[in-house]
């Protein structure tokens, strides 16, 4: 059996790609291995969202390359974004790379790494809007706990700023019966917290069915035996309705916790970037959201240093913080996208402002932040157990408020083992920065 060593970057969505590519190369008799010196075949995953994931493809490409010479690599595959995005000028520039697999094409993984592996010519891209066939079999490469359901791929918004339909194509629902099987599986192989994610979770179904259907494929979700916890991420917040709100409340399963990207809140900056809300309507479905599920916990990203953004409309970008006051949040500094309309605009916004005011977004955050986890302390949580800091000797675990590898953790201690995917009650005794202390207690005492 042929030793592969994988790599998976960017965002979550590429690693169900890398997950489904793993399972076929298994099921080819292909041996996974983490000791990239050892492996006779290297596939990078990856990504090409902005400037830095770029850059970070391109030298872990360079990197994994020396171990042709160094170790016992015959192919060095790159997949995903980069490779989708950059086909002709990674195969001219990088002569190590022996093949190329675009987004859409992962499902023929094997096919490409035979015919590397032969000397043959090995780029395989397809079109833009075809939809690979769907695989419910995958290799787990994270926490075997939690699962990862990508529900659409592609997007129809074309953002000004963003790249991505050009290298993920249009908008395509994945059919809720395959959904459901594939989660069935993964429930069988002990995922209990599912996390959907899309380029767009909320515009589910809209192709195939002709009416959003969200709230209808967590009902069924919810029945699959085995699944506790059901997490909803990237909502646009245009797209958000009554019915998905009521579905959050009403579904046990279901985290109170969404994922709605805003990207800014000052008009003419949404305006010029190409997004479908305003301000108001920004302030509305927050408060239809909060009122309909008091204790929801809400996620959001902005964009720092847009072009032609002023200093007053980055200042109302903090006030609106503030005032809003998200439980969480993350910023992007601005990053200028060959190919994109934002790129061609006016007053580009120099790289150090960009920081800059990101970070002056995120210091306002952070007061926030920590003064609502200050209000946790006293109260009794529902936590999913991630795993065991032998250094520290704490177990590390999250509440419905907190994704994994992007939120907040809780830390607590006890005499005894418990295996991650657990879930457990804490009291919380103590708030340290974005950070939870908490000490088991009792089921009977969850809120």
């Amino acid at each position: 059996m042929m030793p592969i060593y994988f790599v998976s970057l960017g965002c979550d969505k590429n690693l169900v790609d890398s997950e489904k590519m793993l399972a076929i190369l298994a099921k080819e008799g292909y041996e996974l291995t983490d000791e990239p010196e050892k492996a006779e075949i290297i596939v990078v995953n990856t990504c090409a969202f902005i400037h830095d994931a770029k850059q970070e493809s391109i030298e872990t490409l360079l990197e994994l390359a020396e171990y042709k010479k160094t170790g016992k690599c015959k192919v060095l595959i790159a997949s995903g974004c980069l490779a989708e995005r950059y086909q002709d000028s990674i195969l001219e520039e990088m002569p190590e790379i022996d093949g190329i697999i675009g987004t859409t094409a992962y499902d023929d993984i094997a096919d490409v790494v035979k015919k590397a592996l032969g000397g043959q010519p090995a780029s395989l891209t397809k079109e833009l809007d075809y939809l690979p066939a769907h695989l419910t079999d995958r290799i787990s490469s994270g926490m075997s706990h939690v699962g990862y359901l990508k529900i659409s791929e592609g997007c129809n918004k074309n953002c000004t700023y963003c790249i991505i339909p050009s290298m993920r194509g249009h908008y395509r629902s994945v059919p809720m019966e395959d959904l459901l099987e594939e989660t069935e599986k993964l429930a069988e192989n002990g995922v209990r917290e599912l996390i959907l994610v899309a380029q767009e979770t909320t515009l589910y179904g809209v192709d195939l069915y002709q009416e959003k259907k969200l709230p209808q494929l967590l009902h069924e979700l919810a029945k699959i035996q085995g699944i506790e916890w059901i997490r909803i991420l990237y909502c646009y917040p245009e797209e958000i309705t009554l019915e998905l709100a009521r579905e959050i409340k009403n579904n046990p399963k279901v985290c109170h916790y969404l994922d709605l990207p805003i990207q800014h809140c000052n008009d003419d900056i949404l305006k010029r970037m190409g997004r479908r809300t305003t301000k108001v309507e920004l302030l509305d479905k927050i408060a239809m959201l909060r009122k309909e599920v008091p204790d929801i916990a809400l996620r959001t990203t902005l964009i720092s240093g847009f072009p032609g953004e002023t200093r007053e409309q980055h200042d109302e970008c903090i006030e609106f913080v503030r005032q809003m006051r998200f439980d969480r949040l993350g910023v992007f500094p601005y990053s200028e996208e060959e190919g994109t309309k934002a790129a061609s605009f006016p007053h580009q916004i120099p790289e150090e402002t960009r920081r800059q005011w990101a970070d002056e977004i995120m210091q306002a955050q952070q007061e926030v932040i920590f003064l609502q986890n200050e209000n946790f302390v006293g109260r009794v949580l529902k936590v999913i157990v991630d795993g065991y800091l032998p250094q520290d000797d704490v177990y590390v675990a999250r509440t419905y408020r907190d994704t994994p590898e992007i939120d907040g953790c809780i830390f607590f201690q006890v005499p005894y083992e418990i295996l991650s995917g657990t879930f457990v009650s804490l009291l919380v005794t103590d708030a340290n920065g974005y950070d939870l202390i908490g000490e088991i207690c009792s089921e009977e005492e969850e809120e």
